[in-house]
């Protein structure tokens, strides 16, 4: 058994339902190449699940994206991750888990700090990954659930999330 202390996170300032998700721009990979795409542009053709994970090959990362490709989310809306991960790294996530989906490489956190998803890992400054969340948007980027987590390590609450895109499809 892992053995690993359970830290509460601090307060996040996040959009929530009712809101629209603030646009980005970063380089969204797929299986097969990676260019700067606009979230905006993703969102515009369907209903999209917005995924902060932390770094590829971190085990809560791993944890997040076989439960969402056992529940075949993206069957039903188009899912894409943001993590502090290189595109190198995520070609390497997408050829292992991450079915169908696209993965959005924010390593400055800077798209984490927006959506107030940062978190400071303890003992290294300066270092921050993703904290886990969950948003999803209509096409017009209006969040229509919500989830972060509250402590390091937590998951999203995905039979919430199954309910929220069933009333979104």
């Amino acid at each position: 058994m892992v053995d690993f202390e359970v830290v509460s996170l601090p307060e996040s300032d996040h959009p929530d339902v009712g809101d629209v998700a603030p646009d980005f721009t970063r380089p969204l990979v797929n299986g097969e190449y990676w260019e700067d795409t606009a979230l905006s542009t993703v969102t515009e053709d369907g209903p999209t699940l917005l995924v902060f994970h932390p770094m590829d090959g971190a085990f809560p990362t791993t944890y997040i994206w076989n439960e969402i490709d056992d529940r075949g989310f993206a069957a039903d809306v188009q899912v894409v991750g943001v993590s502090v991960s290189s595109p190198y790294e995520h070609k390497d996530l997408l050829e292992a888990r991450a079915e169908d989906a696209r993965l959005f490489s924010d390593p400055a956190a800077e798209v984490a700090a927006e959506y107030g998803v940062v978190n400071d890992l303890d003992g290294m400054t300066g270092v921050t990954e993703h904290r886990p969340a969950t948003f999803l948007l209509d096409t017009d980027r209006t969040v229509q659930y919500a989830w972060v987590a509250p402590e390091w390590p937590a998951f999203p609450e995905y039979d919430d999330l199954a309910a929220a895109i069933d009333d979104l499809v």
